[in-house]
């Protein structure tokens, strides 16, 4: 990247001012390495979505930010509720793809004996992998149910437990999901693959906790050094695939008679407040639902394995957030609240303390945020803070961000290799794919613990605890 495009604001925040058909500044979070390897495509998507109607503050391109479908991943965009628009490519194709971690009341050494059996148990019980799905079948009105209700119908089903949805982000439902504008097509992808993980980056993984940076926060979300948690990483699967594919080209036909000129056809949206951009409003709601009540299904299916290879484990959720969404929120603008519909892509909510959103034990520290590494490297637990409602629309990085496309790392890398490398440190793979592992390298991602350095620098979010992984599924 040019950084002579770039006015340094703080050794982590980094302003473009608007210049061209830009209507707002960008604002890039990172250390100056970061920057610098910013590739052209990311910058000039971050440039495209600060050009569409309706954007308002600055749009944020995270440290982990790096060229995706239209707008890029590890970017924040934010649009007036009156005059602004809403992408399908600024949700993406994996709709509301997040992170749930749950705390089992085990140490590291409780495991000791018994990884590779529930690494197997696991690995049998959690159907992964692309185009695979399992035991549980969805038809008709049941499917719609699910798409209205969310984690909440998955618990009324006897999935779960109620004191799980106090836990996710808007109590486990959206109330502005529409199952009528849900394709067909995106319906049938998804009548079996309720409690699956899928491919590509999603994962499931048992871990411990090797550092905590803050004792009071750390406290709070239930968590000690040794402590072995869960995390699970996972989305819509191929509902919310469906529909990314059949709106983008919808609203890129139809463009031209709304009187929006796309810097790109990728980068295809509506007005809010049409026709079509309140259909696909309603088809992503319901796509949010989908995947929340796919995290609780699997949640289910990991609390029966447990209990299975580990009795006494008491598996509670810490908390569950999504990272591909738009949402409407209220932020302040040139000092007046305003309504706005806050496209996340690649990157993550994160509340700040007093937020009205946060259940009462988290109100004082602010949100849990979870970061995913990239299999065989750590994770994160963060907070949110307040200062990052007026800095990035209360977003922060969701994970490392890719630096080597897929293809090329399966060119570089050899899954079977990795896997016993991995082994050799002590980390347990099972996958049914080779080439996944391959397409997943740990060397294919940029260092997340400069991710998280960048972050906290930048007062988006502040370190909690520090995650190692002892056992990963992957599709």
């Amino acid at each position: 990247m040019n950084i002579k495009l770039l006015k340094q604001e703080s050794p982590c925040r980094w302003r473009m001012e608007k210049y061209g058909p830009m209507r707002v500044d960008a604002l890039f979070f990172g250390n100056k390495d970061i920057i610098l390897e910013l590739d052209d495509t990311t910058v000039s998507q971050v440039r495209d979505v600060a050009s569409l109607p309706g954007v308002v503050g600055q749009v944020c391109a995270m440290p982990d930010a790096h060229s995706g479908y239209g707008f890029p991943i590890g970017g924040v965009g934010a649009f007036d509720e009156k005059h602004g628009v809403i992408s399908a490519g600024g949700v993406g194709f994996d709709i509301s793809c997040g992170v749930r971690t749950l705390t089992t009341g085990l140490k590291k050494q409780d495991l000791i004996t018994c990884d590779a059996k529930l690494a197997d148990l696991l690995f049998k019980r959690i159907p992964s992998g692309a185009g695979v799905g399992g035991d549980i079948i969805l038809e008709g009105d049941q499917l719609d149910e699910m798409l209205l209700g969310g984690a909440s119908w998955a618990v009324g089903q006897g999935v779960g437990k109620p004191e799980d949805l106090g836990r996710i982000e808007g109590n486990g439902r959206n109330n502005f999901a529409d199952p009528c504008k849900v394709p067909l097509k995106a319906k049938q992808r998804m009548r079996n693959q309720m409690g699956s993980l899928g491919s590509g980056n999603h994962y499931l993984e048992v871990q411990y906790v090797e550092e905590i940076y803050d004792k009071a926060k750390a406290a709070a979300f239930g968590i000690g050094i040794d402590d072995v948690v869960v995390s699970i990483h996972c989305g819509s699967r191929g509902l919310g695939h469906q529909i990314a594919k059949d709106y983008l080209p919808m609203m890129a036909k139809a463009a031209p008679g709304f009187g929006i000129k796309l810097p790109h056809k990728d980068i295809a949206c509506a007005p809010i407040n049409s026709e079509l951009g309140r259909d696909y409003l309603g088809a992503m709601g319901a796509g949010i639902n989908c995947a929340l009540a796919n995290r609780q299904a699997i949640t289910h299916l990991v609390r029966e394995c447990f209990t299975d290879t580990l009795p006494q484990a008491d598996l509670r959720l810490l908390y569950d957030v999504s990272h591909n969404t738009c949402h409407r929120e209220e932020f302040k603008i040139n000092g007046k609240k305003k309504n706005l519909w806050v496209h996340r892509k690649g990157a993550t909510r994160a509340l700040g303390p007093g937020h009205p959103e946060l259940p009462r034990e988290f109100k004082k520290h602010g949100q849990p945020v979870i970061i995913g590494g990239s299999m065989g490297t750590a994770s994160y637990i963060l907070s949110g803070t307040k200062d990052s409602a007026e800095i990035s629309f209360s977003s922060c990085c969701h994970g490392a961000g890719r630096v080597m496309s897929r293809a090329k790392a399966r060119k570089n890398f050899k899954g079977n290799k990795i896997q016993k490398e991995l082994g050799r440190h002590g980390i347990i793979i099972r996958t049914g794919s080779f080439k996944g592992i391959a397409e997943e390298a740990p060397l294919a991602y940029k260092d997340v613990d400069m991710i998280i350095e960048s972050t906290q620098t930048a007062g988006i979010a502040e370190k909690v605890a520090r995650l190692r992984p002892i056992l990963c599924i992957k599709g």
